[in-house]
């Protein structure tokens, strides 16, 4: 929790999906049955970062595309439950809301990624929810920019945000996505708040895979591009630069991995509710760190409490 009472609220531009998750402690056995924990629950980076944050206490506004079925109905209702607001999560007539089946062993995960819906988002879904004056800080999930058919819309909600004073973030995604965009740095430049990996940073920075390179390093260079740039490695800990320097370091915390499928997510969500609240950057990222480390530890990327069909509000209807 934040401990301290914010002035407005974050919105949180980006995916909802459903996520599949089949966790799988031996190796897939090709044309043939392989044993799995399988479970159906509400994914989405964007979506999983704003419930993450409404466990922190923030008041948190989602802006993203679901189809007008079944999928869409639940996302909406669990999100809704959590006190994350939905009201400006539009509903397209005709599509499918998005889908991800996770394969899941230890650190490892696969992912089968159907965007959907959610590659509907257009400039003027986010254009309006910008501009209310209770927003005070505009985080867009880089799903979103990594894009073309989106990347206007996220474009649009960190130009326009930056233009109304609102500070600003962008939560990266995925090193093998960010290496196929060369101008990635380009769409960030200027953000206020960049988290990402260690896997994220080097394919930001163009660096090997596999380099040897310090979270410190990584961070400050990826801070070059942006005013404060956020490095984690899960047990390794998490870096924050400033202009090129480290101002905070965090250790990571030991623990048993069940599934790290919304760890990035959550530990974002941790660093986005001291960032707006104005902590230091280590306690920040402290919290970070531990929200990361919480999100391994059971199946699925949401906060504990929150998966589907759970809770007294099952048949409640989300808005539209």
């Amino acid at each position: 929790m934040t401990g301290r009472a914010l002035p407005g609220r974050v919105l949180v531009v980006g995916d909802i999906v459903t996520d599949v998750l089949a966790a799988h402690p031996a190796p897939l056995a090709a044309g043939a049955d392989t044993a799995a924990r399988i479970r159906v629950t509400g994914g989405g980076s964007a979506a999983n970062t704003a419930a993450w944050l409404v466990a922190e206490g923030v008041p948190v506004e989602l802006v993203g595309v679901a189809g007008d079925d079944a999928a869409g109905e639940e996302r909406l209702v669990e999100l809704s439950r959590t006190g994350v607001d939905c009201a400006r999560v539009r509903r397209a007539p005709g599509a499918a809301t998005g889908c991800v089946v996770v394969l899941v062993t230890g650190d490892e995960r696969t992912m089968l990624s159907d965007r959907g819906a959610n590659a509907l988002l257009r400039p003027d879904d986010v254009d309006a929810p910008v501009r209310d004056p209770d927003v005070i800080h505009v985080h867009v999930s880089a799903y979103v920019l990594l894009d073309p058919v989106t990347r206007a819309a996220g474009r649009h909600a960190l130009t326009t945000a930056r233009e109304l004073g609102r500070t600003t973030s962008v939560g990266a995604a995925s090193a093998v996505a960010l290496r196929a965009v060369p101008d990635f740095n380009d769409l960030v430049r200027g953000v206020d708040l960049l988290l990402c990996n260690a896997d994220e940073a080097r394919a930001l920075l163009r660096r090997p895979a596999s380099g040897g390179d310090s979270l410190e390093a990584l961070a400050a260079a990826v801070s070059a591009h942006v005013r404060h740039a956020v490095v984690t490695s899960g047990r390794a800990g998490a870096a924050w630069a400033t202009g090129g320097a480290t101002a905070a370091r965090a250790a990571g915390t030991a623990g048993d991995v069940v599934d790290a499928t919304g760890a990035g997510d959550a530990f974002a969500a941790g660093v986005l509710a001291g960032f707006v609240a104005g902590v230091d950057p280590p306690t920040a990222l402290r919290t970070g760190t531990e929200r990361g480390a919480a999100a391994v530890t059971r199946l699925g990327a949401r906060p504990p409490g929150t998966a589907a069909g759970s809770g007294p509000d099952r048949g409640a209807t989300p808005p539209r």
